[in-house]
């Protein structure tokens, strides 16, 4: 028996010229507006170039470490491709293996897309798969310590206690409200979750707002409130200072590098907020050991 961990995660293009290529694995080969294609390009233009699957090779180097079993990564919508690494997993003699989706928030239509990827190239291969961790304490400790000294240091500035305004993607509307034998679906309550358990251990923390950013261009409503509608309705209040956290993403990518750190700076700057961002968790010790633990919890499953 040879045991291994597979980290499945939403991949991202190496260059702005494969962008078209990558939005139709996005959309699942459905037309998209030339303009879409064309503002998601002027987006990765302006941040030079998307880390998220070197940040996302560095998170499983060192999950590797700590567990001391083979840890692989795939990608659903680009390089390395999910049944690609399940092959190369096979070919390894991999027998049993622990897959965990690096969205810790379940939705049961987009994690389900990661899990059929993998499924179907599985075969022989036993797996167990986590579809949701998004209570994980571990995870929720990961982003409360990045939260602190920015919290510190922003209430040290302005001399009062600076709210926090945190979010997670937003997805279609009729993803919220279809339903199946378990119920609807529980995306955005375990978004709100884990906002509540990082607001948990930050007592310092006096004031928080939760809002689904990033929504799409296409495809019909998307579920809200938006950041930037978040941010009129704190700006009319008076608020002058915030800091965003996205706690649905664990690396940086081109919905925080771009999205936050471009698109709503200058939104809250228009309404006269100053937005700051923690560090993204990217190599954190402690997300690293909340993979290590969903990984042991894993394989007792796999027996």
């Amino acid at each position: 028996m040879s045991r291994a961990v597979l980290l499945l995660a939403h991949g991202t293009p190496d260059t702005v010229e494969e962008i078209p290529e990558y939005l139709r694995n996005v959309v699942s080969g459905r037309p998209m507006p030339q303009a879409v294609v064309e503002e998601i390009q002027h987006r990765y233009a302006l941040i030079g170039h998307s880390p998220l699957t070197a940040l996302t090779m560095a998170q499983g180097a060192r999950l590797e470490s700590l567990l001391g079993v083979r840890v692989y990564v795939g990608m659903r919508n680009w390089r390395p491709y999910i049944p690609e690494v399940v092959k190369q997993m096979r070919a390894d003699g991999v027998t049993e293996a622990a897959v965990i989706c690096l969205a810790p928030q379940n939705s049961r239509t987009s994690t389900g897309l990661y899990r059929r990827a993998v499924e179907a190239e599985a075969g022989e291969l036993k797996i167990d798969f986590t579809a949701g961790w998004a209570d994980h304490p571990l995870l929720a400790e990961a982003f409360a310590e990045r939260l602190r000294p920015t919290l510190e240091k922003m209430n040290a500035e302005t001399g009062e206690a600076t709210p926090v305004l945190f979010t997670a993607h937003s997805v279609p509307c009729r993803t919220i409200a279809a339903t199946d034998e378990k119920g609807g679906d529980p995306y955005a309550v375990e978004a709100r979750k884990t906002a509540e358990l990082v607001a948990a251990r930050v007592p310092e923390l006096k004031r928080w707002y939760f809002a689904f950013q990033s929504q799409g261009a296409s495809g019909g409503e998307w579920i809200g409130p938006t950041v930037e509608s978040t941010l009129d309705a704190l700006a009319a209040e008076g608020v002058k200072n915030i800091i965003l956290q996205p706690i649905g993403f664990l690396c940086d990518h081109v919905e925080i590098l771009y999205d936050v750190d471009i698109a709503f700076k200058q939104h809250a700057a228009k309404v006269g907020i100053r937005l700051e961002r923690p560090e993204s968790l990217n190599d954190s010790v402690k997300l690293a050991e909340a993979l290590a633990d969903l990984s042991r919890v894993s394989f007792a499953r796999l027996g």
